[in-house]
């Protein structure tokens, strides 16, 4: 089993498009916080800078890449700014629909900035270390692109799909863009240390077979010294490199994995929040409710409530 898969599937990674651009200079656009999500921009044509919440600037030029993985706001504009009108009002500003191309100004086509916007969501309440571990914003330039077929390829049938509008196309773009989200990940590591060391750690001989083991069967009643044992490494040094590569302990990660698997059972079953309780590896419904509570600041069941 893929871990990564497995922690992808179970926050419900979905990805979606929200327009395509035609953006003539001037232009600029604040794009609002969008919690529980990861926002992308890929460059078809021209250029683009982006202003990050954290006051870092980057340009992005034609066949480039960024993705905000929590969604925090940020300004698109043709060059540096400090200020952007809020999107809502520059998609009231243009009439748009939500339909075809946003386009702003009325410049030369040929010397506009095309861009494919879109969104990668997760599971109200999603967690994980590795979704803790992602910067602010991940850059993929087109020579990054160009070492990475697979990545490359997957950003062509986007962008051929974003501008034929053909039947079946939204939804291929969206399972796409959810390849895209991995790929990226797996690309824009090595600047991150923090995610370097825990993507070391799931393809690590010891570590990664334990991880497979609590991903497998995470109602087991696993312990430091089973896990340990089962791996073939000694308590200490497992609980050390188990740190080391996920910045937390073994029980603790667990214990967040199990809540994780919790929500999707309330979100996909019918199961009472008894049977959720049992297959998410509780003991008993008071420990799961006390845990979940304490973790989400709501009830299973007000959360199922709410979730409709």
């Amino acid at each position: 089993m893929d871990t990564l898969d497995d922690i992808l599937d179970t926050l419900n990674l979905k990805g979606a498009l929200y327009f395509r651009t035609d953006f003539s200079a001037p232009w600029s656009v604040s794009v609002p916080d969008l919690p529980g999500a990861a926002r992308f921009h890929l460059v078809i044509q021209g250029q683009c800078h982006v202003r990050l919440e954290c006051g870092r600037s980057l340009c992005l030029n034609s066949g480039d890449l960024i993705m905000i993985p929590r969604g925090k706001r940020h300004i698109l504009s043709h060059s540096e700014t400090y200020s952007a009108p809020p999107l809502e009002d520059v998609l009231a500003h243009a009439n748009y629909d939500g339909k075809g191309v946003l386009t702003l100004g009325n410049g030369d086509p040929a010397a506009s900035t095309q861009m494919v916007c879109g969104h990668f969501t997760f599971r109200r309440g999603a967690d994980h270390p590795l979704l803790r571990a992602l910067p602010d914003a991940i850059r993929i330039t087109s020579a990054m692109r160009a070492t990475q077929p697979w990545l490359d390829e997957t950003l062509r049938l986007i962008t051929r799909r974003v501008f034929t509008d053909s039947t079946g196309s939204a939804a291929a773009i969206t399972r796409l863009s959810e390849v895209v989200f991995v790929e990226v990940i797996r690309l824009g590591i090595a600047d991150t240390p923090a995610m370097q060391r825990m993507l070391e750690g799931f393809s690590d001989r010891y570590i990664g077979k334990a991880l497979q083991l609590m991903h497998a069967d995470s109602t087991a009643h696993w312990t430091v010294e089973s896990l340990a044992r089962e791996i073939g490494m000694s308590r200490s040094r497992f609980a050390d490199r188990f740190r080391h590569h996920l910045s937390m302990s073994p029980m603790a990660y667990l214990s967040e994995w199990r809540l994780q698997k919790a929500l999707s059972l309330l979100d996909n079953s019918q199961h009472s929040v008894q049977q959720v309780a049992i297959q998410s590896g509780y003991q008993s419904p008071a420990a799961f409710t006390r845990a979940f509570t304490g973790k989400f600041g709501i009830a299973p069941s007000e959360y199922r409530r709410q979730a409709g």
